[in-house]
């Protein structure tokens, strides 16, 4: 896996710092394609208090375009506007949340480094729309999901701090 002539590791400088390069077009697809997943798993909760307002849903079909090539990087970041915008118009800590899961999924088009800010704001909306004491075993799940259906090589970044806590 490589970032034109660089490996993936490479990509994680020492500390948490990023590289400001995109990964091979096929790995960044790919990072794409998880990051929309991790959000459409939260975008219900959204759609529930807002069912009108369809910014961060038009944002991930955006970036799926943009992963068949039907899309640009640009119609992407303008998406990823949108769906920010609805979050801080939102009302509800959950919805909100899951806006922000699609717009930062979307503006992987513009950088990778926007799928472990999907995966988190994802995990966050979960950990939010139930019950306190509920919250931390919601995240735990969340994350353990998102872990296992991001590929391995693909983990370094979607997870740049390391694996997630499977258990409290």
């Amino acid at each position: 896996m490589r970032l034109g002539s660089a490996p993936v590791k490479d990509l994680i400088l020492k500390g948490g710092m990023k590289r400001f390069s995109n990964p091979e077009l096929a790995l960044h697809h790919a990072l794409a394609l998880w990051a929309a997943e991790c959000a459409e798993r939260s975008l219900h909760l959204f759609e529930a208090t807002c069912p009108h307002d369809e910014r961060p849903r038009l944002a991930l079909s955006t970036l799926r375009a943009w992963v068949r090539g039907e899309s640009s990087m640009v119609q992407c970041r303008a998406a990823a506007f949108a769906a920010h915008a609805v979050a801080r118009e939102a009302q509800d800590r959950a919805a909100i949340a899951a806006a922000r899961a699609a717009g930062q999924a979307v503006a992987v088009a513009h950088m990778w480094s926007h799928a472990s800010h999907a995966a988190d704001y994802a995990a966050k909306a979960a950990s939010l729309a139930v019950a306190p004491e509920l919250a931390r075993g919601v995240w735990l799940a969340e994350r353990a999901w998102q872990w296992t259906h991001l590929r391995e090589e693909l983990r370094p970044l979607g997870f740049p701090k390391g694996p997630p806590p499977m258990q409290a």
